[in-house]
């Protein structure tokens, strides 16, 4: 799972500052994220999915799809 959020942030050439002020959050914060020092909360998961276009299921590594549902 942490490969991919890092993976969809690079390919829209984003860094970790830029995203995690579209979250809401501090840069360290998201860096955990990727790192998967932290779990990422449900809510954190919900908006990664509706920002990049993707399921949540796909995020976690369930799928291979990235269609949203």
């Amino acid at each position: 799972m942490f490969s991919r959020i890092r993976d969809l942030r690079e390919d829209r050439d984003l860094t970790q500052t830029q995203l995690a002020k579209i979250l809401g959050m501090s840069q360290t914060g998201y860096s955990k994220y990727e790192t998967g020092e932290n779990d990422i909360p449900t809510d954190i998961l919900i908006k990664l999915s509706r920002f990049y276009g993707v399921s949540v299921d796909y995020l976690l590594g369930e799928t291979n799809k990235k269609e949203r549902y």
